[in-house]
């Protein structure tokens, strides 16, 4: 028998938990910036169980969902498990509810970023330096885009001996190709990433609706 979801009803008035004013509009954009609904999620534990990253997290990703949930930001924006989320969607796969967690954990990129609270710095630096790399050639170039992450996060020496064997064996290439489409692929780029960083949902107002069993994979 299907249980019920958690309720849709969020406070008005902001309220302390684990010593942190709530936010009551947070699920709202991230529901925005996702189009998933977060309180489909009844915390099961299924997406923290298959998680392959969940080891190396401040912040189990089902504590992450349940944090949005009550609209606890500060924490779930300065942790490191938004970062470390690889987007395998095995959580997706894996919920009973149809909850995609690495979309929420893309929006909650999104907006850690517009409000300076990337806590992981580099690997912040190391998806810019990565989309700017794609815009730029339409490819990615990886000695260019390794220089300039390197400047960049002020770390030149640490894979030296690891580059240097990949060039020897031609695994590098000095000069990046040329592709055709690269103005399509930078309008792609600027038109998927080019998000107002504060969103005003309406209250009451639909998220996307959870894709079916078959988009992942079910039958």
């Amino acid at each position: 028998m299907e249980q019920p979801a958690a309720s849709e009803h969020n406070t008005e008035s902001p309220t302390i938990i684990l010593g942190v004013r709530t936010d009551a509009d947070f699920r709202l954009r991230v529901e925005s910036l996702s189009g998933e609904k977060v309180m489909q999620c009844y915390q099961c534990g299924e997406c923290t169980a298959g998680c392959p990253m969940a080891f190396a997290m401040d912040l189990m990703p089902n504590q992450v969902l349940r944090m949005v949930q009550l609209g606890v930001s500060k924490p779930v924006l300065e942790s490191s498990t938004i970062w470390l989320c690889a987007g395998c969607e095995t959580c997706a796969a894996r919920c009973p509810r149809l909850v995609s967690l690495s979309k929420i954990m893309d929006a909650l990129r999104q907006i850690a970023l517009s409000e300076g609270k990337a806590r992981e710095r580099n690997v912040a630096r190391f998806h810019k330096i990565f989309i700017d790399a794609v815009a730029r050639d339409g490819r990615v170039h990886e000695v260019g885009m390794l220089a300039r992450y390197k400047m960049a996060a002020r770390d030149l020496f640490s894979d030296m001996g690891l580059g240097l064997r990949m060039f020897l064996k031609g695994k590098l290439k000095l000069m990046p190709d040329k592709i055709k489409g690269v103005d399509e692929v930078r309008r792609l780029i600027r038109d998927t990433t080019e998000t107002p960083p504060h969103p005003s949902p309406k209250r009451g107002g639909s998220a996307a609706p959870p894709p079916s069993r078959r988009g992942l994979g079910g039958g």
